[in-house]
């Protein structure tokens, strides 16, 4: 599992949680905490990419119930908040150990005991 990495975390980020789509700030401190773990990733030169995600009430989804069919435009926001993300941190490392190794560095992402983060690689 070289290659890049996406961490995808709930602002709940990396998975969304009531509170992210609630449109809650983190914490003061769990900003700094952040902040902190995207400098060293920085530093690192492994970080490639991260933003966090507005609610899913100001978003849009397309879905295809119909194959061959027109897309549906579904105005948010969407309710199952399991399936949701509120951020992204896209990561370039060599191997599946480092990149458990960054994810179990980051605080958590809702600091509310909402939090997971999720390791997925992308396709090049």
């Amino acid at each position: 599992m070289g290659g890049k990495l996406l961490l995808k975390k709930n602002f709940d980020p990396y998975k969304a949680s009531k509170n992210s789509e609630a449109g809650n700030l983190p914490s003061p401190e769990l900003r700094q905490a952040m902040t902190k773990y995207n400098e060293e990733l920085v530093k690192a030169g492994v970080r490639i990419a991260a933003k966090g995600l507005h609610p899913s009430s100001n978003g849009i989804r397309l879905s295809y119930p119909v194959p061959g069919g027109d897309p549906v435009i579904t105005d948010g926001p969407f309710t199952e908040s399991e399936d949701l993300i509120a951020g992204f941190i896209l990561i370039d490392v060599n191997s599946r150990e480092e990149a458990i190794s960054w994810a179990m560095r980051m605080p958590d992402p809702q600091g509310h005991g909402e939090g997971q983060v999720e390791l997925r690689q992308v396709f090049e």
